[in-house]
């Protein structure tokens, strides 16, 4: 089985334009990202995929693995279906651009899903997170997952799920983290399947996997993720490396 990683990585950034590109312990922060992704061992090879010319000269200059995309694509998934299309590869998984303290457990327990799964009955793997305060619960910035015995995904929100009609019935509440691995075809799938009304809805592409039947297996992880979102994120990163501008 071949597994590789791929990140995403846009050069335009609403909240912190060129974040990817910020100076991070004397490397930008997608370099970060990148080696980071490369140091876990997990993979048979890491690619940054971008849209920029400035991403893509960062990474190869310093000996990394990059692929140009198109500018326009409506998701995630798109950009990396597009990657992805013509490479000899059975497992994907995305890694975030903006998070270059990379956990390697729960991308571990991700793959695993896959190796373990010899009846090929999981399209995608993620992960997702317990949270038990009442204002992360409510806040619709937090996808929120629900997912069944098996630990399928049911339904993805921004909403609270399950509502909480009956208190003391020892429901948990999950977010959901979105890292995500994929069998290959599940992605080429996606990437020629039309949105639907949930997804338009919720502003969430997951759901397009689940509309079309999909089986997205979640993995409870205690890792969320550092990202880096903002200036301030960015400072408290420089922090966390021993380095300040």
């Amino acid at each position: 089985m071949k597994i590789i990683a791929v990140i995403p990585a846009r050069y335009a950034s609403t909240r912190f334009p060129a974040k990817l590109m910020q100076d991070l312990g004397g490397k930008p922060v997608i370099l970060r990202t990148y080696e980071a992704a490369v140091a876990t061992g997990l993979f048979d090879e890491v690619f940054v995929v971008t849209d920029s010319v400035i991403i893509y000269d960062a990474v190869t200059v310093s000996g990394g693995k990059a692929i140009m995309s198109m500018k326009e694509h409506e998701s995630g998934s798109d950009r990396i279906a597009e990657a992805v299309e013509h490479l000899d590869v059975d497992v994907v998984v995305n890694v975030q651009g903006d998070e270059p303290f990379i956990d390697s457990e729960p991308l571990a327990k991700l793959i695993q899903v896959f190796k373990d799964d010899t009846a090929q009955q999981v399209d995608l793997g993620s992960l997702m997170c317990q949270i038990t305060d009442e204002a992360d619960i409510n806040n619709p910035n937090l996808v929120k997952v629900v997912v069944d015995q098996n630990g399928f995904a049911l339904y993805f929100s921004r909403s609270v799920i399950p509502y909480p009609r009956e208190k003391n019935v020892g429901v948990r509440y999950f977010r959901h983290i979105g890292i995500y691995a994929f069998r290959k075809q599940a992605l080429l799938d996606f990437y020629r399947l039309p949105m639907q009304s949930l997804e338009a809805s919720e502003k969430l592409e997951q759901l397009r996997y689940l509309e079309f039947g999909k089986k997205i297996k979640m993995v409870e992880t205690t890792h969320a993720g550092i990202g880096i979102d903002t200036p301030e994120d960015l400072d408290k990163a420089r922090t966390i490396m021993g380095y300040k501008l």
